[in-house]
């Protein structure tokens, strides 16, 4: 293997410093010193007569000696003395540009090693590409014994002598579990230096924040130390990413969830309906836009004791929006548009209630507690080998909330009680569910079906009806 490296050679160099040590370890060294003295001293018949200024003076000068330091020498390591480190880099991932961080060490005990790990500046092109080859013979084609594949970014040698090839398999492989929780906790021991770099610690989240999030959804043991590394643009944070620890000390005293919501991008998710009302309630909200969040929310319940809660679903009221709620008159008041609501878009909702939330939108599709978001089904209908019967029971179960401030509301509402059965009412509380559903980023069924509108030229409303975002506003 060294014959791969002959160019660039991986060594240290050991240096050596005076060292002090105690007077106990001082006077150890001088025991047999002391011995010789003393036989020396009883071989005299007759005691030397010394002036009492002399005395003091031996006294002084015995505790000088006492308290002198003894000096010896020590060997140590200096990670600065590693030869070229840049250019062996560059030999042997073939990357045109220096590394981002780097990390020597060595690990003593049963199992002897040592490890030269890089962290590179950008993702790898082909980072899910496990097989290597050296001179046209494959070295070992997955290697999760020894690195684990979210940290497959990771470049760098692993040197040991301990190793025995020609015992068993399985003593083998044991050796590569010990070098591989040794090399993830020096990886995590990596990156958390790497953080307090803002502008280095930046780059790396950009090009490989994935693998973090792939290491929180397959690594429980390390997962809170893979959290703290996460950063993610918030409803408070504008341009700047956070870490969730800074949401953490910004959340109110009777604040008991993390609230996030997941989507394509920052801008879209932004204006969302379900961010309204904890924006309006001084709640931050946490804007996840990577397609690895959904995965990796699952495997992440909650950070420091506090649950993370989706803004989409249901049952996510605040304590503050709890003691704000919809008086029961309003409830009882739109009972009957609920009602007919659900009769007329039948299975496409699993029912219509009342929203607690809604400030300025007419109304909002939420889903269930354990059902897909809108964003996860979205990504499970786009996946090539996707089971049809795991879409058919882990498909969302879609909720229309409405709005009984909303004045396009309360006007339906009367068009409703003056005649239920009425053309006009139908049409428009499907092209409201039509509408709604874009908004929350579901996808139509049967765009050419679920309009009733779309081939019947002639209906028209009698009636004008208020605009959804006021009254003022109007189409051009």
């Amino acid at each position: 293997v060294h014959g791969s490296f002959a160019d660039w050679p991986v060594q240290c160099s050991f240096l050596f410093c005076l060292f002090e040590v105690s007077d106990d370890e001082a006077e150890e060294k001088e025991d047999k010193e002391e011995e010789k003295g003393k036989e020396e001293k009883e071989s005299k018949d007759k005691p030397e007569i010394e002036d009492a200024g002399s005395d003091e003076g031996e006294e002084e000068k015995k505790d000088g000696d006492k308290k002198k330091k003894k000096k010896i020498k020590e060997k140590y390591i200096d990670q600065e003395e590693l030869n070229k480190t840049k250019e062996f880099y560059k030999s042997l991932t073939n990357d045109w540009e220096d590394y981002l961080a780097v990390k020597h060490f060595s690990v003593e005990g049963q199992l002897e090693f040592r490890a030269l790990l890089f962290v590179p500046r950008r993702a790898p092109f082909q980072l899910l590409e496990t097989e290597r080859k050296k001179t046209t013979v494959l070295i070992m084609d997955n290697c999760e014994e020894l690195i684990p594949e979210y940290l497959n970014f990771i470049r760098g040698v692993v040197d040991s002598e301990d190793l025995l090839l020609n015992i068993s398999c399985e003593i083998f492989f044991k050796n590569l579990k010990v070098i591989r929780k040794n090399l993830v906790k020096k990886c995590l021991e990596l990156f958390t230096e790497l953080a307090d770099d803002e502008e280095s610690y930046k780059k790396f989240n950009e090009q490989l924040s994935k693998n973090i999030k792939l290491g929180i959804h397959g690594d429980s043991q390390n997962q809170k130390k893979f959290s703290e590394l996460l950063r993610y643009y918030t409803s408070a944070s504008g341009d700047e990413m956070v870490y969730l620890q800074d949401y953490y000390t910004r959340m109110k005293e009777n604040q008991n969830h993390i609230y996030y919501i997941t989507g394509e991008t920052k801008d879209h998710i932004a204006n969302s309906a379900f961010v309204e009302c904890l924006c309006k309630h001084g709640l931050e909200v946490i804007y996840m836009i990577e397609t690895n969040d959904e995965y990796c929310v699952q495997q992440l319940k909650e950070f420091e004791g506090k649950a993370l809660v989706s803004v989409t679903k249901e049952e996510k009221e605040t304590e503050e929006v709890k003691n704000k709620q919809t008086n029961k008159q309003k409830h009882t008041k739109f009972e009957n548009l609920c009602k007919i609501g659900k009769d007329i878009l039948e299975k496409r909702v699993e029912k219509v209630v009342v929203s607690k939330l809604l400030v300025t939108s007419p109304c909002c599709i939420v889903t269930s507690t354990y059902g897909w978001t809108a964003n996860m089904e979205r990504i499970m209908k786009a996946q090539t080998l996707r089971y049809n019967s795991t879409m058919g029971y882990m498909a969302a179960k879609k909720h229309l909330e409405i709005n009984p401030d909303h004045s396009f509301i309360e006007t339906l509402r009367q068009k409703a009680e003056a005649d239920k059965n009425n053309k006009s009412v139908k049409d428009l509380v499907i092209l409201l569910h039509e509408t709604v559903l874009l908004s929350s980023d579901f996808s139509r069924e049967d765009p050419q079906t679920d309009d009733p509108t779309a081939d019947d030229t002639s209906a028209a409303a009698t009636e004008e009806m208020p605009p959804l975002k006021g009254d003022d506003d109007t189409l051009d």
